[in-house]
Formats: C-alpha cells, structure tokens, sequence
C-alpha cells in the first residue's frame, strides 16, 4: 500500500504563506509603532515564542492522536491472540 500524504501541497503553502504573512505585517506594525526600542524588542520575544508554542502544540495534538491509533490497534490485536 502506497503512502498518501496527510495535506496537500496547496493546503502545505496556505500554511507556509499564512505564517510568513503574519510575521511580516507584524514586523511592519512594530516598526511603524512609536515605541522604544527595548518595548520592540520584548514585541519580537513574545512573537517568537507565540510561533514556537503553536507549532509544538499542534506537534503534540498530531502526536497524540497518531498514539492513540497506534494503542487501539495493538489492544485489538491483543484481544484477537486473547481469543484464539
């Protein structure tokens, strides 16, 4: 049986296009904002880390379900061997 990819190469450059477009008007923002620079500075941290925690938390929700699935197969083939 051939691997089918998950997502789409159109559904991948949404992803990618939304990400790189969202970092860039908020780089826009923050440099046309009068602020001083240590306050844009602390803007950029927070952004940075708003970008890592989205992608480790939708790591850990895909990894999650993959586990799931992987355990209930191992339970139904355990109940199988239990029933022979």
């Amino acid at each position: 049986m051939k691997h089918k990819r998950r997502n789409t190469i159109a559904f991948t450059f949404l992803a990618y296009f939304t990400l790189f477009a969202g970092v860039l008007l908020f780089a826009i923002g923050l440099y046309n904002a009068d602020l001083e620079l240590n306050e844009k500075g602390y803007y950029i941290a927070v952004m940075l880390l708003v970008i890592v925690g989205s992608i480790l938390t939708q790591k850990v929700v895909r990894d999650n379900a993959e586990d799931d699935e992987i355990i209930a197969e191992q339970q139904r083939k355990m109940e199988r061997n239990e029933q022979l």
